[in-house]
């Protein structure tokens, strides 16, 4: 697994932990680079990762309600929604990582970390995001 990889994941993590405990994300995450809780610290892509999503938390969460058919946010499971909204992010909002990149990872995660069909729920929800993209800014 990559760095990157790797960093999405303990991302992911974050923003599930966060909203499991019902905390904000930027709070948790200050709280795991102040001490962390692994022999590895958190490093700084994570950071970055994480601090992006909530900066875009609104939005992010706007548009994956506009664009997931049947499927409000609140009903998403809560590995899925942290996944998307990490997805979401890298797609729409950061210019260094491709967004088959983005949507590659994004979908490796739902396959380790949830349901049958939430890597395919994740693709499409993903990559209806970068094709309107272009309409978004």
């Amino acid at each position: 697994m990559s760095a990157r990889s790797k960093a999405r994941k303990r991302a992911v993590d974050i923003l599930f932990e966060a909203e499991q405990r019902g905390l904000n994300a930027r709070d948790l995450l200050a709280e795991r680079l102040a001490k962390p809780v692994t022999d590895a610290p958190l490093n700084q892509y994570t950071a970055d990762l994480v601090e992006g999503v909530v900066s875009h938390w609104t939005d992010i969460n706007e548009l994956l309600s506009t664009y997931s058919q049947g499927w409000t946010i609140e009903r998403m499971p809560s590995v899925d929604r942290a996944i998307l909204r990490l997805g979401a992010y890298e797609v729409v909002y950061t210019e260094d990582v491709p967004d088959g990149v983005a949507i590659s990872e994004a979908v490796e995660l739902a396959t380790s970390l949830s349901t049958d069909d939430s890597p395919k729920f994740v693709n499409g929800l993903l990559g209806r995001l970068a094709e309107v993209k272009p309409t978004l800014a």
